[in-house]
C-alpha cells in the first residue's frame, strides 16, 4: 500500500471532457496521474463506486460543498477516483453537479487503484474489484497525507477531515 511520503504511481486515468479544448477532445481523455500533479497541491479521494449510497449522498457532496475552502487552503484540483468508466464518472459528476469543483476520474481496468494497494474485492457483492475509500493529500506528485477508512466506515475520508489535516 501507497504510504506517505512516496510517488503517486504514473499509471493512466480518464476524465470525460465535455467541451474540447487545447489537447482535450470531447470524451474520454487519459493522462498519467504523475505528470497531471506535477507542480500542484491535489486531494484525491477514492470511493467504491459511482451512484453507491454513501459515495452519492455524502463522500462526493462534501467535497463539492467545501471546494471553495480547499482552494483558500491552496489545493489546486480536488478528484474523485472510482474504478468505473469515464462515461459514468461524468454521469455521476452531472447529478451531483462537480463541474468546477471536483474533477470526475475514471480508473476503469482498477490500475492505478492497484498500484496505490487500495483495491478491494466486492465479487461477493456483484462489483468485482472497487477501490477502498480513501482521501489523500499530494503535493507536486508526492503522497503528504493518507486517510483510509476502515471497511464500512466513513470517517477519516471525508472532505471535513481533509480540510483539518491541511490546517
Amino acid at each position: 500500500m501507497i504510504k506517505t511520503g512516496e510517488t503517486l504511481p504514473d499509471e493512466r486515468l480518464f476524465e470525460f471532457i465535455e467541451v474540447a479544448s487545447e489537447g482535450c477532445a470531447v470524451g474520454p481523455n487519459g493522462f498519467s496521474a504523475r505528470e497531471r500533479t506535477a507542480g500542484k497541491r491535489v486531494v484525491i479521494f477514492g470511493l467504491p463506486g459511482a451512484f453507491t449510497p454513501t459515495c452519492s449522498a455524502r463522500h462526493v457532496p462534501g467535497f463539492v460543498e467545501n471546494a471553495e475552502k480547499f482552494a483558500a487552503a491552496g489545493i489546486d484540483e480536488i478528484w474523485c477516483v472510482s474504478v468505473n468508466d469515464a462515461f459514468v464518472m461524468n454521469a455521476w459528476g452531472r447529478d451531483l453537479q462537480t463541474s468546477g469543483k471536483v474533477k470526475m476520474i475514471a480508473d476503469g481496468s482498477a490500475r492505478f487503484t492497484r498500484a496505490l494497494g487500495l483495491e478491494q474485492d466486492l465479487s461477493e457483492r456483484g462489483m468485482g474489484i472497487r477501490s477502498q475509500r480513501y482521501a489523500m493529500v499530494v503535493e507536486d506528485g508526492v503522497v503528504k497525507a493518507l486517510n483510509l477508512e476502515a471497511p464500512g466506515k466513513f470517517e477519516v475520508s471525508s472532505a471535513e477531515s481533509v480540510l483539518a489535516t491541511l490546517g
